[in-house]
């Protein structure tokens, strides 16, 4: 797993460590100017009438915020990355994800619609991206080996079954991060440790992609700053669909994305609560198998019902531990 750094070798520590800062500093920077910004916009967050009632008071707190992110992650990383073509190919699936949230807020803000796009709009379009990414690997050659966890370092090439499994994963990862965005610092941080652990693995295979995910590390850090309890702006479907389609990108072009499952195992939780949810509700005739989903609201229906901020905690210590867990699961590779 560890690598010894040679005068050829792709990364450098320094230059990571100036990547995660240059975002951490874009990000900083660029919140006093967007918020107030997106407060005159009106785009203000639409609180769901069957949610907690301890979220009324999010009502109307800018959201779209994401565009920090997206804008402090790009510019810095491209700084560092010289446009390198698995840079291009982790901003292509940033920026597709990133719009279609984009779309999804605007039309639930603007338009006022507030479920956004319909449900099959909104899927019908994650999918074309996700297949226009998976051409653009094959175009430009980029190895679809898959790692699988807690072995010596095997690989293997699933054949004519890859692109429907990357597919899949970007899909479900995009997905996860979207439902996972619900409390103040909830998506930003889980994200933050998992993009911290594919920082580890990107330096241990000398990845380029490596800057990239500094850079995603400084983005969040500085996002948080304004997103954590009381959050001054909300990152939307612009941020939390970005951030998706981020790690999923840099965990396929790094031969993992088996270890979304693992790292990101808050993300999983999330969807299978709300497909549980959902399936369980039709089949019962109208029960619930959580008090409300996803499932961070399920902690804030309990008796007594659980802080937001004490929830935000226990998904970061979840996400810490299968981070760990995941370190186990690359120490042969």
């Amino acid at each position: 797993m560890y690598t010894v750094y040679y005068a050829y070798s792709q990364l450098s520590f320094h230059t990571a460590v100036l990547t995660a800062l240059a975002a951490f500093g874009i990000a900083i920077v660029l919140g006093p100017i967007a918020i107030p910004v997106l407060r005159r916009l009106k785009v203000g967050q639409n609180v769901r009438e069957d949610g907690p009632k301890t979220h009324l008071s999010k009502a109307g707190v800018p959201s779209m915020g994401g565009i920090i992110i997206v804008i402090a992650i790009a510019v810095a990383s491209a700084i560092f990355s010289g446009f390198d073509t698995h840079w291009m190919l982790v901003m292509f699936l940033t920026f597709s994800f990133g719009i279609i949230g984009f779309l999804d807020d605007y039309i639930k803000i603007v338009k006022r619609r507030s479920l956004g796009l319909r449900a099959w709009q909104k899927f019908s379009l994650q999918i074309l991206a996700s297949i226009a990414f998976v051409f653009l690997l094959d175009f430009y050659n980029v190895e679809t080996l898959i790692f699988i966890p807690f072995t010596q370092g095997l690989y293997l090439d699933l054949g004519l079954f890859t692109p429907f499994l990357l597919v899949f994963v970007v899909v479900g990862t995009t997905n996860g991060a979207n439902f996972t965005d619900g409390m103040d610092g909830l998506a930003s941080g889980v994200t933050l440790l998992v993009a911290l652990f594919f920082l580890y693995v990107a330096f241990a295979l000398d990845s380029i992609l490596g800057y990239a995910l500094a850079a995603a590390v400084g983005a969040l850090l500085g996002f948080l700053l304004f997103n954590s309890y009381p959050a001054r702006v909300f990152m939307g479907d612009t941020g939390s669909l970005a951030l998706g389609g981020f790690v999923a990108a840099c965990a396929i072009v790094l031969q993992m994305p088996l270890l979304i499952a693992i790292v990101a195992f808050v993300y999983v939780a999330e969807v299978l609560s709300v497909i549980i949810q959902v399936v369980y509700f039709k089949l019962t005739g109208g029960k619930r198998f959580f008090r409300m989903a996803p499932l961070h609201h399920h902690f804030e229906h309990l008796e007594p019902p659980w802080p937001e901020t004490r929830v935000v905690s226990l998904f970061y210590v979840a996400t810490v531990v299968f981070c760990l867990i995941g370190l186990l699961a690359v120490a042969n590779i």
